[in-house]
């Protein structure tokens, strides 16, 4: 039967600690790489009321890290030009317009903009905060015509170096990245393997969704199979099996070929299992496969991006009305509530406020020190930035407690400032920008939500009735069944990440929550019957094609 959605305001869990995240500390080390010289050598030159330019292109080190470094390298260098985009676009509203009401505008376009082109993309995080936090502080930057080339060729050139240093541990490990994704769906299929015959839905949807991250991350450089990527390439498909037939698998073997991942060792090589072990067919035809345009992308980004503008425009004429002189932390503030749903943008909400509301506190203890000398400034501020970076994958609100002072700190780089002015005003625009935003998100409603989970299961359908059609036919071809078998997956892995979105999405039609059930588990029972068929699974008794082992219990 179809359910209303609840409309819940969620508290418990909210603040609660992750786990630290395995890479955590490379984003921390290399922001700081990233920002320390530029910001050193402005210090030296008494010119640290340029820093929020170099800053500008330096932060573009935090993108990327989970990416392959052939991918990494197009991602960054695309960072890097759609922030000094935003930029240009900031400093030419600035020089050319006094009026803050038109700049909250322009603002509030921008951050819409981002938003929409980084979740279409799926750029990863952080996301399209980064890009709206300098765009917007540069809105409210005094600036002349005369000095936006000067500016912006400041945030290239630390936005190059930012780019050499995000790809530099690529010399290193040139393989991290895939070897990482594979270690961590090794994980989610042993921790499914676990439950054996019990069938655990969530697990099974995490298993799925680690496994298809892993083989995207593969396909993801585009280059020629080399035998660390066939050899992650072996490991994946014992994955699969465990994900087809969680009892025929031996979790401890998944962990431990995991832990084998660690570091720059030999990647463990495993039987081959199946025959064609020259190539894993299906990759090249899934790398050959057209990719949506990017117009497709954004069309259902389309409430999303209203929603961002209408409450970060919000945000910022709340806080000129309130007389608050920098309007552009409540715009920001706004911007970066935004989730999937408006269950998700409520509990970012909390989070927000909170980290900011502790993060003014550390700024009141900070600041006497940072006052005493320039270089204590700027040394405070690149501190908090690591800081950050480290902490923000435990939960957000954590994160935030440094992300605050240190954009305190930074506002104090041209000259020192009245902390108890810049308290006040954070926390009034703090709280303007989390009420206004989340109200925007509970008035511009995503009716869409529903109708991209109909596609989603309309998909998933169609993949699962092609897969088994193929399994119907004497003799498929291998790689047509493969080819089936890889879109079934990422369609069921699509149909999960959407189902969850629209369960928090408010004032809509009820959802086919049943039907979500239904489909995903005949789709996992077709996908397990491909993955016997291809002979990855010792057939240990006769079953029914359609049904896995976790199916065959009475």
């Amino acid at each position: 039967m179809n359910s209303a959605t609840p409309h819940r305001l969620p508290l418990a869990g909210v603040l609660r600690l992750g786990r630290p995240s395995d890479i955590w500390f490379k984003p921390a080390l290399s922001v700081a790489v990233a920002v320390a010289p530029p910001n050193l050598i402005l210090l030296a030159l008494g010119r640290l009321d340029l820093a929020m330019y170099t800053m500008a292109g330096s932060l573009c080190a935090l993108y990327g890290h989970n990416r392959p470094y052939a991918a990494r390298a197009r991602l960054l260098a695309w960072a890097v030009l759609g922030m000094v985009g935003g930029l240009a676009v900031a400093l030419l509203a600035a020089a050319f317009t006094p009026h803050a009401v038109v700049l909250v505008a322009v603002g509030a376009v921008l951050a819409a903009a981002q938003k929409t082109v980084c979740d279409a993309t799926r750029v990863g995080p952080p996301g399209n905060v980064v890009l709206t936090f300098i765009s917007s502080a540069s809105l409210f930057a005094p600036q002349t015509p005369g000095q936006l080339p000067g500016h912006l060729g400041l945030a290239l050139a630390a936005g190059a170096w930012a780019w050499l240093v995000g790809m530099a541990p690529g010399v290193l490990r040139p393989h991290g990245p895939e070897r990482r994704a594979t270690a961590q769906a090794l994980r989610a299929a042993a921790a499914y393997a676990d439950t054996g015959a019990t069938g655990d839905g969530r697990a099974r949807a995490a298993a799925a969704a680690a496994i298809h991250a892993a083989w995207q991350s593969l396909l993801a450089t585009g280059a020629r199979p080399d035998r660390t990527r066939r050899a992650l390439e072996q490991l994946l498909v014992r994955a699969e099996v465990a994900l087809a037939a969680p009892a025929d698998s031996d979790p401890d073997r998944l962990r431990s070929w995991a832990r084998d991942l660690r570091g720059t060792g030999r990647v463990p090589r495993v039987a081959a299992p199946r025959e064609d072990t020259e190539e894993l067919l299906g990759v090249a035809l899934e790398q050959a496969a057209p990719r949506p345009r990017l117009r497709h992308r954004l069309a259902p980004l389309a409430p999303l991006a209203v929603r961002t503008a209408t409450g970060c425009a919000l945000a910022g004429y709340a806080s000129l009305a309130l007389g608050v002189g920098r309007p552009y932390w409540a715009l920001v503030t706004a911007a970066s509530l935004y989730q999937a749903n408006v269950t998700l943008t409520w509990n970012r909400g909390v989070q927000r406020v909170v980290g900011n509301l502790v993060g003014v506190l550390v700024f009141a203890a900070l600041a006497p020190l940072a006052h005493l000398h320039p270089a204590a400034l700027v040394l405070c501020a690149l501190a908090l930035n690591c800081a950050a970076e480290a902490l923000i994958g435990r939960n957000y609100w954590l994160g935030t407690v440094c992300v605050t002072p240190m954009a305190l700190l930074v506002t104090e780089f041209a000259h020192v400032q009245d902390s108890t002015e810049l308290i006040t005003e954070r926390v009034a625009d703090t709280l303007v920008g989390a009420l206004a935003g989340f109200v925007a998100a509970v008035v511009v409603t995503n009716r869409r939500a529903g109708d991209r989970l109909e596609q989603a299961l309309t998909a998933a359908d169609r993949a699962r009735e092609h897969a088994a059609r193929l399994l119907a036919g004497p003799r498929p071809a291998p790689h047509a069944l493969e080819a089936a078998r890889r879109s079934l997956a990422a369609a069921l892995v699509d149909l999960r990440a959407t189902a969850d979105a629209a369960a928090g999405e408010w004032w809509q039609r009820a959802l086919p929550e049943d039907r979500v059930v239904l489909t995903e588990q005949s789709g996992h029972r077709t996908l397990a019957a491909t993955v016997r068929r291809q002979g990855l699974v010792p057939r240990h008794r006769e079953q029914d094609p359609g049904r896995t082992t976790e199916d065959s219990r009475p």
